[in-house]
């Protein structure tokens, strides 16, 4: 394939984009290897973005089933006292290899469905430039227990709002008295509507604010012509969950985090 190793890399992850229905790397790997803080790696058609602790890898959707995966898993080992690794799916390939490899399961994420049903809450409005400050300040009380999420930084969001699928437009902001106090993120790839992020001021949960977002993201995407929702979750966020399944989501896939270390 010819092409920088950054545009074998975007036509390798659209490829497997393609074929698979989702992408193949989270959000958080992607912005750390903009800031610089994930190598990637090539070994044939498979690549990599890894740190010295964790990674995430894909293998060409026309070179599987060809040991590419786990030549990939043994140079990371090979180069690594411990690694944690994200299995998108929990395919029965991966846990076969995870478990000839001496992986472990670390953690999972639960991946929802659900119908799109219309629904209106005037007071939300989108997102724009003006509200990036306050936006980070609320999302990061609202993420103050999550080592990723609560950590964003402002060249963290701008870097996400570079991404093909961002609009301020699926970006729903809530305020009350001037102040923000809750958001729904969403992306909108074809038929499908994610809620990417829902947060809420600490200081106003089990108030009901929640469900208004999700409430707000549902008619957001009705209005785009847009009939099914998705998300991922925690879980051990069992009032998510709870709230989420309350809203009609359904299983649909779990995501699974390995962790391995050099005996």
């Amino acid at each position: 394939m010819s092409g920088s190793p950054q545009q074998r890399f975007e036509a390798l992850a659209a490829r497997a984009r393609d074929r698979d229905g989702r992408t193949p790397f989270s959000d958080g790997a992607l912005v750390e290897f903009a800031r610089g803080e994930r190598e990637l790696i090539w070994l044939d058609d498979t690549a990599a973005l890894a740190t010295a602790t964790e990674a995430e890898f894909v293998v060409d959707p026309d070179h599987r089933h060809s040991g590419q995966g786990r030549a990939m898993l043994e140079l990371l080992q090979s180069t690594r006292q411990s690694l944690l690794i994200w299995a998108h799916g929990d395919h029965p390939a991966a846990q076969a290899l995870a478990a000839e490899k001496g992986l472990t399961r670390e953690r999972t994420l639960l991946h929802l469905r659900g119908a799109v049903f219309e629904s209106d809450i005037p007071l939300v409005t989108s997102f724009t430039d003006d509200d990036i400050d306050d936006w980070l300040e609320l999302n990061a009380r609202a993420f103050a227990y999550h080592p990723q999420q609560g950590a964003i930084e402002r060249q963290d969001l701008e870097s996400l709002m570079t991404q093909p699928w961002f609009s301020r437009d699926d970006l729903l902001v809530l305020r009350e008295r001037g102040r923000m106090v809750a958001y729904t993120w969403m992306k909108v790839d074809g038929a499908l509507g994610e809620f990417y992020i829902v947060g809420v001021d600490p200081e106003r949960q089990k108030s009901g604010l929640g469900r208004t977002m999700m409430e707000a993201g549902f008619g957001h995407l009705a209005a785009k012509g847009i009939r099914t929702a998705h998300l991922y979750v925690d879980p051990s966020n069992v009032g998510a969950v709870r709230l989420y399944r309350s809203m009609g989501f359904y299983d649909h896939a779990v995501d699974v985090q390995y962790s391995w270390s050099r005996s």
